[in-house]
């Protein structure tokens, strides 16, 4: 029997799974009639491991054993709690993708032991690789990280023959991203894509929350502090959201939510369709936004669109349907189921890798610009730290870029190769990935040249070298992401973890993961310089007050550099990090 490939949609309210059989992508059925698994991971009472449906259902009463919409700390070096353990996102995404390995192994009769994991197009390196690392763990050789409006664009079409630019419209429980995307003659062409890791449904479910929370507030109590009462009124959230894509008003009843005085409060408030529109508003502006940064950067205008396809849950919201039609005078195609309809793209890319009759071919970008920082001049001034851009945002994958750069002094032995991904001009204003040195070069007078290469795989992982173009002398590194690379061996304990999980039914004691030496410590080290690099540019703009703290802070950031004191690292760099954002809005 054929080895198959499974794709998956790995998503944060909800995931699915799915395979191409007889030439077909086929979304496979979680419970008979249901092909959709939320992405709830919890504890039950015996410490056995709940997925899906079950964890869901007791998240309302045991929220502290209870994980929901994991994927939005992808690419973070958090941990979460579940009952007396603590675990990575990679690790908890994991428990999920192995659910829907077995659930598919079920289904064809054969082991599944490879897949093709969707991500938002905007999802970063670290977020790329983290979730990688997550299907590692639970036992799958992940052949593709495939982008989602990439997948939902072969969905919608697989055996098309059309000539024609769409825009694809990507709004899940907690991402949002929007692809020009190309089609001609079966071959899908990303074009450009925008987004924001952090917008989505569930940030909808949040406006409500906030106006159930002041309404009992004028009743005198306050949930907030009550993490049950908050998971109930979360989930009642949710529920009326949902109801509100059929209907102009919904009915919102929690009885005997808290107490007060001994008595019980319930909750009762009637929400109208057009309040709630009115509280997501901004959000929708911020998408439409998108959508006409992602047209400039593909060097069209929305009469080059030919239509436009809906991805993912929340864009069943009606006012999202009005509001894109109204800015784009096209009509919006939804005859794809938007929950299933990524799943069954990355279906197809599996099929296509499998080597099974799949029509359709995929030619992916990147949504970032990746790039290095040189000695240059910024608004009219010499700079040190002036971005040198190496792959372009919106440049077809896989790629190779190399530029020539050259030394500044007689004799200079050594080069730091800083690496960054962003858009700004000031190399500090943008995210630092990694760094390396280069060392013994030849003692030749300035202008040595040094060829520095970026290369860009389909799934969104970096190689970077630098080369003396004189001697070859070459340093090279690989970047999988910016802060939680497992360190080895790590990968393979947290898949001992989670196995246990899912044999014995036992909770484990959690064990810091990703926090030892390697590239974790590496990549902190270059995180921490470039933050007190921009905080000494920017101290003059402080207040006095303002200013010491920064003094001392990075004093504080220094000397755990120099004692190799990594967990000294983070408070004084987050509080760094909070006073340069004040600084600089």
């Amino acid at each position: 029997m054929a080895e198959k490939i499974i794709g998956i949609d790995l998503g944060t309210t909800n995931s699915e799974v799915a395979v191409v059989e007889n030439g077909r992508a086929t979304v496979i059925d979680i419970t008979p009639g249901c092909p959709i698994l939320p992405s709830f991971v919890g504890l039950a009472d015996d410490g056995s491991i709940l997925v899906g449906e079950p964890a869901k259902n007791q998240y309302v009463l045991y929220p502290e054993r209870t994980i929901k919409s994991i994927k939005r700390q992808m690419g973070s070096a958090d941990r979460v709690e579940m009952g007396d353990a603590t675990y990575a996102p990679q690790e908890v995404s994991a428990i999920i993708l192995r659910r829907l390995k077995v659930i598919a192994e079920t289904h064809l009769g054969q082991p599944v032991n490879k897949a093709v994991i969707t991500v938002p197009a905007y999802f970063s390196d670290a977020q790329r690789q983290a979730t990688r690392e997550a299907g590692e763990i639970a036992g799958l050789e992940v052949m593709r990280i495939l982008n989602e409006p990439t997948a939902a664009a072969l969905s919608y079409e697989a055996n098309h023959q059309d000539h024609k630019k769409v825009l694809v419209y990507d709004l899940g429980g907690g991402t949002f991203d929007v692809s020009v995307v190309g089609i001609e003659e079966n071959v899908v062409e990303v074009l450009a894509s925008h987004g924001n890791n952090h917008l989505g449904g569930d940030d909808f479910d949040a406006k409500i929350v906030a106006h159930l929370v002041e309404h009992l507030k004028t009743q005198g109590v306050d949930p907030t502090g009550s993490r049950r009462a908050m998971a109930r009124i979360n989930r009642a959230a949710e529920i009326a959201k949902i109801a509100l894509s059929n209907q102009p008003y919904v009915r919102i009843e929690e009885e005997y939510l808290l107490e007060k005085a001994g008595a019980p409060v319930n909750l009762s408030l009637e929400l109208a369709r057009q309040d709630y529109e009115e509280m997501i508003v901004g959000y929708i502006d911020e998408t439409l936004e998108a959508v006409h940064i992602a047209l400039k950067g593909a060097n069209l205008t929305v009469s080059d669109i030919d239509e436009v396809l809906l991805v993912g849950g929340a864009t069943r919201t009606p006012i999202i349907t009005e509001r894109l039609e109204e800015d784009l005078s096209l009509t919006v195609r939804a005859e794809v189921n938007p929950d299933l309809c990524v799943a069954t793209g990355a279906a197809i890319q599996a099929g296509m890798l499998a080597g099974e009759e799949v029509t359709a071919v995929l030619v992916d970008i990147t949504p970032y610009t990746f790039g290095t920082s040189v000695f240059g001049e910024l608004n009219g001034v010499p700079y040190p730290f002036k971005y040198a851009p190496m792959i372009h945002k919106n440049t077809p994958i896989p790629v190779t870029k190399s530029e020539v750069f050259y030394t500044m002094h007689d004799n200079q032995t050594t080069v730091k190769v800083n690496v960054y991904q962003g858009e700004d001009p000031d190399a500090l204003n943008n995210i630092p990935l990694d760094e390396f040195m280069v060392e013994n070069l030849s003692k030749v007078p300035a202008n040595n040249p040094i060829i520095l290469q970026f290369a860009l795989d389909l799934n969104g992982i970096m190689q970077v070298s630098a080369r003396e173009k004189k001697t070859g002398l070459e340093k090279s590194i690989q970047i999988n992401n910016a802060l939680t690379r497992f360190q080895e061996g790590a990968l393979e304990t947290a898949r001992s973890r989670i196995n246990a999980l899912f044999a014995h039914g036992e909770t484990l004691e959690g064990q810091a993961i990703g926090t030892g030496s390697g590239a974790t410590e590496h990549q902190l080290t270059a995180q921490a310089r470039a933050l007190v690099e921009k905080a000494q540019r920017l101290l003059d703009r402080a207040v006095e007050n303002d200013r010491e703290e920064m003094i001392n802070l990075i004093e504080a950031v220094n000397d755990a550099l120099i004692n190799d004191d990594f967990t000294a690292l983070a408070g004084p760099m987050a509080e760094l990090s909070d006073i340069l954002f004040y600084l600089e809005s």
